[in-house]
């Protein structure tokens, strides 16, 4: 009893004991709690995310220097592990070169020279000695943010569409519904 006063105490409420004789006692506890908020609640499932991405090795294809930068520095902040590729040629060749399950996501912008980015998640959607290129979540980033863009990436074989300039609290959310983390 004395163990429960002490953390009652702690936590500013109070402890009350009713007794009667051959009847029992009652023992009652009042805490000051307070109701919380649903951005409270965001916030919360916004770190955890945020924590479990940590350790993600992303491959990340995008053609612009400065979206790329920007990209690589916030996801890096977050504790994953990016890998770049400058167009959608140079990802589907850095996604077969590397060991099956390399990666465990990959960002891939629409717009890109050599190849797109609807033609790139084809190319690893259909690798025949890579099972693992039709499993691994693939996820647009594209200016285009017109529904039928959103089905086009879908139809490519992606498995989110995330419109430009990326808000990384979308990208968390988005990696960490495409990851079931």
């Amino acid at each position: 009893m004395a163990i429960t006063k002490q953390y009652v105490d702690l936590m500013g409420g109070t402890i009350s004991v009713e007794s009667k004789k051959s009847n029992g006692s009652t023992f009652a506890v009042d805490l000051p709690l307070e109701m919380t908020s649903i951005e409270n609640i965001d916030h919360q499932e916004m770190m955890q995310a945020k924590e479990n991405l940590r350790g993600i090795r992303v491959l990340l294809a995008e053609d612009n220097d400065l979206n790329a930068e920007i990209a690589e520095i916030q996801l890096e902040e977050l504790g994953m592990k990016v890998t770049r590729a400058n167009d959608g040629k140079q990802a589907v060749e850095l996604f077969s070169d590397k060991p099956a399950d390399t990666f465990n996501v990959i960002l891939m912008d629409i717009m890109m020279p050599q190849m797109n980015g609807y033609e790139a998640t084809k190319a690893i959607r259909h690798m025949d000695d890579r099972p693992d290129g039709r499993e691994i979540p693939i996820i647009a980033m594209t200016a285009n943010a017109f529904a039928e863009d959103v089905q086009a990436s879908m139809d490519a074989g992606m498995n989110g569409h995330l419109s430009k300039p990326i808000v990384m609290d979308e990208v968390i959310k988005t990696i960490s519904r495409n990851l079931d983390r």
